[in-house]
């Protein structure tokens, strides 16, 4: 599903929070972060947009379990500058992810499958990750 950086096996918990420095390129289209249990089902798809699908400048948020893609999420800012870093802070709690984003502002998504722990990591599209960090 992706050809961009993963990271398997490494546990993502209930309470910790994810931190992320990235550089989109500067013709960049989209960027996504996918956090799920493997490469088959992706618990919160975190999709920047800067002209993709159909959205220009848009954070769109989404789940793919068993093959399709659930009802897609928007809320949030859109902090992304095409060629600038950019810091995105994903808090893991029982019943969703609170992602800050460089701007301050806050994107609640469900965790949809209800896991305590996820160990697949994804980034896809035109970004360069410079910063991984679970705390």
């Amino acid at each position: 599903m992706t050809n961009g950086m993963i990271i398997k096996n490494m546990s993502f918990k209930v309470g910790q929070t994810l931190t992320i420095v990235g550089v989109p390129k500067s013709d960049a289209t989209n960027f996504a972060v996918n956090i799920g249990p493997d490469e088959k089902d992706i618990t919160m798809h975190l999709n920047a947009r800067f002209n993709a699908h159909g959205d220009e400048n848009a954070m769109v948020c989404n789940s793919y379990q068993n093959g399709n893609w659930c009802e897609e999420h928007r809320e949030g800012g859109f902090p992304f500058v095409q060629g600038e870093e950019f810091k995105i802070l994903i808090k893991f709690t029982p019943a969703e992810f609170l992602v800050t984003l460089s701007d301050g502002s806050e994107v609640h998504f469900p965790n949809r499958m209800g896991a305590e722990k996820y160990s697949y990591i994804s980034f896809d599209g035109e970004v360069r990750v410079t910063g991984f960090e679970i705390k």
